[in-house]
């Protein structure tokens, strides 16, 4: 047995211990929602280029026909062998170049920083900036039924920059993390849910419930980072008050499952027994408590199955809305920093 397929057998027989089979099932059902087929990676890495005492060097990859995502990589110039990666996913209207402050951070701590650009955001959009033609992209979805732009196509992104990664010889494959941020936060959870070679994951400001907020009329603030896209496919649909009905029809079509088999309650626990931090804001309205503290439990549970209970910590910031706060990043880092071991 080839040993990538040989540590995915082990791996899932461990999982297996952790997790009820029907959780297991969401993990296969998700990856053949995005599946596709494999076209080569073709890596492009430009030359790098030294600043500020670290080495910075831009690189792009294939994905699938017509697509290629282009990242950026920061790391100390000092030492050599094969080192931890932190993969970081921004948010809404993001791009990888407004991750850079922390992967100079991660670079100065001894990682290898990584991030990519998500679906129709930064060099993958032709305005580079904003969000504008992601939202148009998920109300195309709406209307076709094609892509998922809305968080799934990113997590297929994700599982192809580590198939990238794997190949360079300045990276140890074993030691892989994964941070982002508010739309980055739920595909970090959902990337570290169904690919096991993510071996830390800091989903920030994005773990949710998405039924419970529907169930409990606390969807607008997370329908409002797409809200341009929402309010035209309720025009289309002939909704002129769409509610939670509507929001449930939304979502199925543009991102099937999210308030399902694929929901937080269930794909959190997917991560067990890997190391798993999740930073929320107390008052965040994205990410409302009691659909959060949902999550936590199912997640508790099993890494308690697991007996991996000190890998899962739900980090609450008093106080906080949608934001990540400065002393919290310091806690993602020394999290990665204890569990990868740069």
């Amino acid at each position: 047995m080839p040993p990538r397929a040989l540590f995915y057998a082990s791996f899932s027989a461990m999982l297996a211990l952790a997790v009820p089979a029907h959780a297991a099932d969401s993990r296969t059902a998700f990856l053949k929602l995005i599946d596709r087929p494999r076209v080569s990676l073709a890596p492009e890495r430009q030359a790098p280029v030294e600043k500020d005492g670290l080495v910075h060097a831009a690189f792009s990859f294939g994905v699938e026909a017509g697509q290629r995502v282009p990242g950026r990589l920061v790391k100390s110039p000092a030492g050599s062998g094969r080192r931890p990666v932190v993969i970081v996913l921004h948010g809404t209207g993001g791009t990888k170049e407004s991750q850079l402050p922390f992967m100079i951070e991660l670079a100065r701590a001894g990682f290898i920083a990584v991030a990519i650009d998500g679906r129709y955001h930064g060099a993958r959009s032709r305005a580079g900036k904003g969000s504008a033609e992601y939202v148009d992209a998920i109300l195309r979805a709406f209307r076709t039924g094609r892509e998922h732009p809305f968080f799934f196509d990113t997590v297929w992104d994700v599982m192809r920059l580590v198939d990238d990664l794997e190949t360079r010889d300045d990276v140890d494959p074993r030691r892989i993390g994964l941070i982002g941020f508010s739309k980055g936060g739920i595909e970090t959870y959902l990337a570290a849910a169904v690919d096991p070679r993510v071996a830390v994951a800091v989903p920030c400001i994005g773990v949710q419930s998405f039924r419970w907020a529907i169930e409990h009329d606390s969807w607008q603030s997370r329908i409002g980072t797409v809200q341009a896209a929402f309010d035209a496919a309720a025009k289309d649909s002939g909704v002129a008050n769409p509610g939670a009905d509507f929001v449930r029809r939304f979502y199925a079509r543009v991102a099937p499952g999210i308030d399902g088999e694929f929901d937080g309650p269930t794909m959190l626990p997917l991560i067990a027994p890997r190391p798993l931090l999740s930073i929320n804001g107390e008052s965040d309205p994205r990410t409302p408590m009691p659909g959060l503290n949902e999550c936590a439990e199912a997640a508790r549970a099993a890494y308690r199955a697991a007996g991996a209970e000190e890998k899962f910590v739900l980090r609450i910031q008093p106080n906080a809305g949608h934001k990540v706060l400065p002393e919290s990043l310091t806690a993602a880092k020394e999290w990665f920093v204890r569990w990868l071991k740069p």
